[in-house]
């Protein structure tokens, strides 16, 4: 009773307990669920999300309908009797030219064109930042100034020379040419995402690695690459997004045998014999983008990790 008397009379007459109570609850107040700002900000977005979906409601709904539903002309209007018949053709009939295998061929193609693409460029680009970022050798500057000079030259102005050289080394129109030159192009935004990002890690982790005894590679397998799956994941949305939605190169660099799904698509939308086949076209524009939609959903959340943690840094 003494102790709690003198407590009171050192802290004003109160414990520090009964000072907390009396004083309330502190910290910022709590902003209103409605707001100007909410409402400004949620509209936006709601109108942008209405702006890239009607497209796609079009196109889903026009592609579940037959050519005599199409006929009447209301193009929001669900279909009233489903049918999957456009998707099979897209996939497996459609014709383009004297080949009349839909975008079945043209998948294939895209499939034994990305992989090797994607793995190719983001292996040679991780190494590339890294050595970069933690092991800088004279010149490097330099090196690193050409990467970035490359990263923002257009496509076109090198289709010519590209051309030649395939064709002189043996693999002008082959899909083995195509690799080579998507792996190529991307080496230099690849580098630049790779660099920044392990620029952004702690410097501490590599200096201990060197002290104890750690070299190139044990430092970049053991401890930069546990650490760098969100870039990873950001290099890959963009390897298989640029790659599987290429038509210049497709086009460009292979033949009619090889041609990735774009090219095919291509071929079937515009298409001048029979009749044109809508909702034919419709379901093959969605097999055709359907992979790199499913890439960026599956992995979106550790695309705006990557982005964040090092995209923007460096």
């Amino acid at each position: 009773m003494a102790d709690n008397i003198a407590l009171k009379a050192v802290n004003g007459g109160d414990t520090p307990f009964e000072k907390k109570s009396v004083s309330g609850p502190s910290g910022p107040k709590p902003r209103p669920v409605v707001s100007a700002r909410n409402i400004i900000v949620y509209g936006t977005l709601f109108v942008a999300a209405v702006y890239y979906l009607i497209p796609l409601y079009v196109m889903v709904v026009t592609s579940l309908k037959g050519m005599p539903e199409i006929r009447l002309g209301n193009i929001f209007a669900p279909p009233m009797e489903i049918t999957f018949e456009p998707w099979v053709k897209a996939w497996a009939t459609a014709c383009t030219g004297l080949n009349c295998d839909g975008l079945s061929r043209g998948f294939w193609n895209s499939v034994r064109i990305t992989v090797p693409s994607v793995i190719v460029s983001i292996a040679i680009a991780s190494v590339n930042g890294y050595a970069l970022a933690n092991w800088r050798f004279k010149g490097s500057e330099f090196f690193f100034a050409v990467l970035i000079i490359g990263a923002f030259i257009p496509y076109q102005v090198m289709i010519y020379p590209i051309v030649i050289i395939l064709r002189e080394i043996g693999i002008y129109g082959s899909l083995t040419g195509l690799v080579i030159v998507h792996s190529i192009f991307g080496m230099p935004i690849l580098t630049l995402l790779f660099r920044n990002y392990f620029v952004s890690l702690p410097e501490e982790l590599f200096k201990a690695a060197r002290v104890d005894g750690a070299g190139f590679w044990q430092i970049f397998l053991k401890i930069m690459l546990p650490m760098s799956l969100p870039i990873f994941v950001v290099a890959m949305i963009l390897q298989v997004t640029g790659i599987w939605n290429d038509f210049l190169f497709g086009v460009v660099f292979t033949r009619p045998d090889t041609y990735p799904m774009t090219v095919q698509l291509n071929n079937i939308v515009n298409s001048v014999q029979g009749v044109k086949e809508y909702n034919v076209n419709m379901a093959a524009t969605i097999l055709t983008g359907l992979v790199p939609l499913v890439v960026y959903f599956v992995s979106g959340r550790l695309f705006v990790r990557g982005i964040a943690a090092g995209a923007v840094k460096g």
